[in-house]
């Protein structure tokens, strides 16, 4: 396999730093998180509501209840 930092080649087994090949890869990667680097895809569609309609309770100018 492959470190995701730096591409070299590493083996998983036997590797305290897996899937980084050194310490020094995974501490990058680390503040790659911290600095925001890397964002999360959200979906378009949250399925909740952008803005609610406004409420009914206000009365029209003009007209009574």
């Amino acid at each position: 396999m492959r470190c995701p930092i730096c591409k070299r080649q590493t083996s998983w087994k036997g590797n305290p730093y897996r899937p980084f090949c050194s310490e020094r890869c995974k501490l990058l990667d680390l503040d790659n998180w911290l600095a925001e680097r890397y964002r999360a895809r959200v979906p378009a569609d949250t399925g909740r509501p952008s803005e609610e309609a406004p409420s009914s309770r206000h009365a029209v100018k003009g007209k009574h209840a």
